[in-house]
Protein backbone atom coordinates (compact mmCIF):
# COMPACT_ATOMS: atom_id res chain seq x y z
CA UNK A 1 0.00 0.00 0.00
CA UNK A 2 1.10 3.29 -0.44
CA UNK A 3 0.39 6.48 1.37
CA UNK A 4 0.88 9.78 -0.30
CA UNK A 5 -0.73 12.70 0.32
CA UNK A 6 -0.64 16.03 -2.28
CA UNK A 7 1.85 17.90 -0.64
CA UNK A 8 4.07 14.57 0.09
CA UNK A 9 3.45 14.19 -3.78
CA UNK A 10 4.27 18.04 -4.37
CA UNK A 11 7.81 17.61 -1.99
CA UNK A 12 8.89 14.95 -4.18
CA UNK A 13 8.38 16.76 -6.94
CA UNK A 14 10.76 19.43 -5.22
CA UNK A 15 13.17 17.51 -4.13
CA UNK A 16 13.46 15.93 -7.88
CA UNK A 17 13.67 19.75 -9.09
CA UNK A 18 16.54 20.15 -6.11
CA UNK A 19 18.63 17.26 -7.56
CA UNK A 20 18.20 18.10 -11.01
CA UNK A 21 19.87 21.58 -9.54
CA UNK A 22 22.63 20.04 -8.58
CA UNK A 23 23.37 17.81 -11.26
CA UNK A 24 23.21 20.51 -13.51
CA UNK A 25 25.53 22.73 -11.35
CA UNK A 26 27.86 20.01 -11.06
CA UNK A 27 27.96 19.61 -14.61
CA UNK A 28 28.52 23.24 -15.21
CA UNK A 29 31.71 23.14 -12.86
CA UNK A 30 33.07 19.97 -14.30
CA UNK A 31 32.99 22.03 -17.67
CA UNK A 32 34.75 25.18 -16.20
CA UNK A 33 37.75 24.70 -18.51
CA UNK A 34 36.13 23.35 -21.54
CA UNK A 35 36.13 25.90 -24.42
CA UNK A 36 33.07 26.56 -25.87
CA UNK A 37 31.20 25.43 -23.23
CA UNK A 38 27.88 27.36 -22.01
CA UNK A 39 26.41 27.42 -18.04
CA UNK A 40 23.15 25.32 -18.15
CA UNK A 41 20.42 26.22 -15.72
CA UNK A 42 16.82 26.39 -15.48
CA UNK A 43 14.06 28.77 -13.39
CA UNK A 44 13.74 27.05 -10.55
CA UNK A 45 10.47 28.78 -9.60
CA UNK A 46 9.12 28.69 -12.57
CA UNK A 47 9.87 24.80 -13.25
CA UNK A 48 8.38 24.26 -9.62
CA UNK A 49 4.78 25.79 -10.65
CA UNK A 50 4.41 24.25 -13.71
CA UNK A 51 5.13 20.38 -12.02
CA UNK A 52 2.82 22.12 -9.08
CA UNK A 53 0.16 22.76 -11.42
CA UNK A 54 0.61 18.80 -12.35
CA UNK A 55 0.18 17.09 -9.46
CA UNK A 56 -2.08 14.25 -8.91
CA UNK A 57 -1.31 13.48 -12.50
CA UNK A 58 1.12 11.75 -14.32
CA UNK A 59 4.34 13.05 -13.24
CA UNK A 60 5.51 15.83 -15.91
CA UNK A 61 8.89 15.92 -17.38
CA UNK A 62 11.45 18.46 -16.65
CA UNK A 63 11.88 21.11 -18.82
CA UNK A 64 15.39 21.00 -20.75
CA UNK A 65 17.89 23.00 -19.45
CA UNK A 66 18.91 26.36 -21.23
CA UNK A 67 21.45 28.40 -21.42
CA UNK A 68 21.92 31.04 -19.05
CA UNK A 69 22.07 34.48 -19.92
CA UNK A 70 24.16 37.15 -18.81
CA UNK A 71 27.38 35.41 -17.65
CA UNK A 72 30.49 36.62 -18.90
CA UNK A 73 32.48 34.59 -21.96
CA UNK A 74 35.76 33.97 -21.53
CA UNK A 75 38.29 34.36 -24.87
CA UNK A 76 37.29 30.53 -25.18
CA UNK A 77 33.52 30.58 -25.29
CA UNK A 78 33.41 29.01 -21.89
CA UNK A 79 30.85 31.45 -19.50
CA UNK A 80 31.02 29.32 -15.98
CA UNK A 81 31.62 31.12 -13.22
CA UNK A 82 32.75 28.64 -9.99
CA UNK A 83 31.64 31.75 -8.00
CA UNK A 84 28.09 31.75 -8.78
CA UNK A 85 28.04 27.76 -9.83
CA UNK A 86 29.09 27.19 -5.89
CA UNK A 87 26.21 29.62 -4.46
CA UNK A 88 24.11 27.39 -6.92
CA UNK A 89 25.32 24.33 -5.39
CA UNK A 90 24.98 26.06 -1.47
CA UNK A 91 21.33 27.09 -2.80
CA UNK A 92 19.77 23.63 -3.43
CA UNK A 93 21.77 21.76 -0.80
CA UNK A 94 19.56 23.92 1.37
CA UNK A 95 16.71 23.95 -0.96
CA UNK A 96 17.37 19.80 -0.70
CA UNK A 97 17.48 19.77 2.89
CA UNK A 98 14.29 21.90 3.51
CA UNK A 99 12.48 19.34 1.66
CA UNK A 100 13.58 16.35 2.92
CA UNK A 101 12.72 17.72 6.66
CA UNK A 102 9.00 19.36 5.57
CA UNK A 103 8.67 15.95 3.79
CA UNK A 104 9.46 13.35 6.97
CA UNK A 105 7.19 16.14 8.55
CA UNK A 106 4.49 15.20 6.80
CA UNK A 107 4.94 11.30 6.91
CA UNK A 108 5.07 12.14 10.58
CA UNK A 109 2.02 13.33 10.86
CA UNK A 110 0.89 10.78 8.34
CA UNK A 111 1.76 8.18 10.95
CA UNK A 112 0.41 10.27 13.76
CA UNK A 113 -3.06 9.65 12.15
CA UNK A 114 -2.76 5.64 11.41
CA UNK A 115 -1.87 5.17 14.94
CA UNK A 116 -4.62 7.41 16.18
CA UNK A 117 -6.72 5.27 14.48
CA UNK A 118 -5.20 2.43 15.92
CA UNK A 119 -5.95 3.34 19.84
Amino acid sequence: MQVTTALSEALGRYLDLTAEQMKLTAGNMANVDTPGYKTQGFDFEQEFSRQLSSVGNVATPLAAPQDVDGLVTRPDGNNVSMDREGIQLAKSQMQFRLGVELLKHEYSNVMSAIHAEAR
